[in-house]
């Protein structure tokens, strides 16, 4: 008897745990945020704010490889209505590199491979989008996977003739204000790393900000009321897949610090910088881990313009890189990602858009169109 009512005990312990784990599941199920329908907003009848993002070195064979590496249905890239496409060359190559193409952006001009935010023949200074709205009183801001000095970033705030000048490049962030920074490279702008000992870090805290090691964030100005720069790493960030998750959270905390710091609008440029490398690479791994961390950090900048109704997020490349082709597979409806090179190609580069004033990005234009867009659709002179 003893036995019998042990076992009857037991079962019933049993069935109350699974009866108390199904209202838990549910519970936390309705407690979730319901998931937004991005086609059933009401936007603004012009933007506010952008949000660029740029994954370097992602052409339309990427963008295809996530599409079947995540599963129809599953990606942020069905979620965009408006498509287009730019023509990425530079002013003296079929090929561009990720500085005259980054630059093809900031400024609208054509430039060199390799230089920074100048144009040709004399390598005269252009002023940038950011520089330009950074005087018309808007908030300003870049998130990148690599150094700050990197080709995308520098681009947008220096101006040198080589992307290779990275200590002067640094140099530059003490010209142009910028409201926030994340990604890494705070090596080149410590003096005990500089060649000119100069104490970059100890100038950007004379000039306001708050400066913080690592990717906690914890030193985000809440209110915005102070300029703030997060060096995530010493130098170039790691992998996703070596540890690096901070790209979808940042993008999210720009977004909602931003728009604290000034009511006429800001302007955000995001980058997944290592899409690129792993291109170059030719390691389908790496690409497949930096396109998915892509992926939420879109989703993260759709998510902010769907609430915001203000915000137009556009997603493009500067180039494509490693020759990317989607073969047939082993197993049906499989493919077998193979590279034909190890550098750039003059693939066209898909552009997506969301929010007012996505139709502007439809069709095929040259890169420098961008920006042209861009000026439009805040009206600027």
């Amino acid at each position: 008897m003893a036995t019998l009512f042990t076992k009857k005990h037991n079962r019933l312990l049993w069935l109350h745990g699974i009866l108390a784990m199904t209202f838990w599941l549910a519970a936390c199920k309705s407690s979730r945020a319901p998931e937004i329908d991005y086609q059933q907003v009401t936007f603004a009848p012009k933007p506010k704010n952008i949000i660029l993002l740029i994954g370097d070195g992602m052409g339309l064979a990427q963008v295809s490889a996530h599409v079947y590496w995540k599963g129809v249905g599953k990606n942020i890239f069905e979620e965009f209505n408006t498509v287009g496409f730019h023509k990425s060359h530079s002013c003296d190559d079929l090929v561009t590199d990720s500085a005259a193409g980054a630059t093809a952006f900031s400024c609208g001009k054509k430039t060199t491979n390799g230089a920074i935010g100048v144009i040709p023949p004399n390598d005269e200074p252009c002023t940038t989008i950011l520089e330009d709205l950074d005087k018309q009183g808007y908030a300003t801001g870049m998130v990148v996977t690599c150094t700050a000095t990197h080709a995308t970033p520098a681009s947008f705030i220096a101006h040198r003739e080589l992307r290779a000048f990275t200590e002067e490049i640094a140099l530059d962030y003490l010209k142009t204000p910028i409201d926030l920074l994340i990604g890494g490279g705070r090596a080149l702008f410590s003096r005990d790393e500089r060649p000119d000992r100069a104490n970059l870090l100890d100038s950007l805290k004379q000039r306001g900000y708050v400066i913080q090691n690592g990717s906690s964030f914890s030193r985000l100005p809440e209110n915005g009321e102070a300029p703030y720069i997060a060096f995530t790493h010493d130098r170039e960030p790691p992998t996703a897949s070596g540890g690096r998750q901070y790209l979808p959270r940042a993008t999210r905390l720009a977004c909602e610090f931003l728009q604290k710091r000034s009511p006429k609008g800001f302007f955000l440029m995001v980058e997944g910088s290592q899409i690129d490398w792993a291109g170059h690479a030719n390691d389908r791994n790496w690409l497949r881990a930096e396109m998915n961390d892509f992926d939420k950090t879109i989703r993260e900048a759709l998510n902010f313009a769907a609430t915001n109704k203000e915000t137009i997020v556009i997603v493009t490349g500067d180039h494509e890189c490693g020759g990317l082709s989607l073969n047939s597979g082993e197993r049906s409806k499989s493919f077998k990602p193979a590279f034909a090179t190890r550098l750039h190609t003059a693939s066209l580069v898909p552009v997506y858009a969301y929010g007012p004033g996505a139709e502007t990005f439809s069709g095929l234009y040259d890169n420098t169109e961008i920006y042209q867009k861009m000026r439009h659709l805040l009206m600027l002179q």
